[in-house]
C-alpha cells in the first residue's frame, strides 16, 4: 500500500493503548503503524511533558517508519501533531487532527487549569472521578483500552501551560500536506472548527454523527475508516510522486 506509515498520538492522561483498535485494523490492512507514548504518559510517566519533547517523539516515530507518515492525533495528540507538521513538513504525508478545533485561548486554558488544580488536591488526585467517567461514558472494551497503559493523573498543569502557548490555526496554515479535521458531532472542542478548516491549505472536515470528544474511542469503526481513507489518499499521492520522479 505504499511506503508511507501511520503514527498515532494519544490524548491527555491516556497512552498509546487507546489506539488498540486502530493499530489492529491498520496492521491487518498491511499499513506500517506505530502508536507512541508522549512524555508524562504511559511508559514515560516519570518524564515532564513539553511540546518540544512531544514533537520530538513524533519525529522519531516517523523516522522509524521510513521518514514520512500519515500522523494521526486526538485532542492533545492532535495539537502536538499539528505543531509537528508545521515544524517538520517534510515528514508529513498527511495529517488527521481529531478533537482539537478550539484555539487554546488564555481564558479557556486558565479555566481548565483551575479545575485541574482542584482535582489534583483531592486525596486520590482525581483517580475516582476519572474511573467514574470511564465507566459511565465509555463501553467496557473502550475503557479497558483507554486505561491499559495507566492514567497520567499529574500531567495536566504541564500540558495546559505548554498547549496554552500554541497557535494551531497559524501552524495549520504552514502545513502543505492534506489535513483531515475529524470531530465528533457532540465534541465540545469544535468552537473554532471553521477557522481551523479555513487555515488549511488542503483541508477536509469529517464530523462523526453521535460521537463526542473521544471520537476514536466511542466510534472506533467510523474513525478507523476515516484514517484508512486518508491513508489511501496520501499513499497514492506518494506513489504518484515516485512515478513522476522516475519519469523525469
Amino acid at each position: 500500500m505504499g511506503d508511507v506509515g501511520v503514527v498515532l498520538v494519544h490524548g491527555v492522561r491516556t497512552s498509546r493503548t487507546m489506539w488498540r483498535p486502530q493499530v489492529e485494523a491498520l496492521t491487518r490492512a498491511g499499513v506500517p503503524t506505530t502508536a507512541v507514548d508522549l512524555p508524562g504518559h504511559g511508559t514515560r510517566a516519570a518524564e515532564r511533558f513539553t511540546v518540544d519533547g512531544a514533537v520530538t517523539t513524533i519525529a522519531d516515530a516517523v523516522d522509524g517508519l521510513g521518514g514520512r507518515a500519515l500522523v494521526v492525533g486526538l485532542s492533545l495528540g492532535a495539537y502536538v501533531a499539528v505543531t509537528h507538521a508545521a515544524r517538520h513538513p517534510e515528514q508529513v504525508a498527511g495529517l488527521v487532527a481529531a478533537g482539537c478545533c478550539t484555539r487554546p485561548r488564555r481564558l479557556l486554558v486558565g479555566g481548565w487549569a483551575a479545575l485541574a488544580s482542584a482535582i489534583a488536591r483531592l486525596p486520590d488526585r482525581g483517580a475516582g472521578l476519572n474511573d467514574a467517567f470511564v465507566r459511565l461514558m465509555l463501553p467496557p472494551a473502550a475503557g479497558e483500552d483507554l486505561g491499559a497503559g495507566g492514567f497520567a493523573l499529574d500531567v495536566m498543569a504541564d500540558v495546559l501551560r505548554e498547549v496554552g502557548a500554541l497557535d494551531p490555526v497559524g501552524d495549520l496554515a504552514r502545513v502543505p500536506a492534506p489535513v483531515w479535521l475529524v470531530n465528533g458531532r457532540y465534541d465540545h472542542f469544535r468552537g473554532d472548527e471553521r477557522a481551523f478548516l479555513a487555515a488549511c491549505r488542503d483541508g477536509r472536515l469529517v464530523v462523526v454523527p453521535g460521537a463526542t470528544h473521544l471520537v476514536s474511542v466511542v466510534a472506533p469503526v467510523r474513525f478507523t475508516r476515516a484514517v484508512l481513507e486518508a491513508y489511501d489518499e496520501v499513499a497514492g499521492l506518494a506513489g504518484a510522486r515516485r512515478g513522476q520522479s522516475a519519469a523525469g
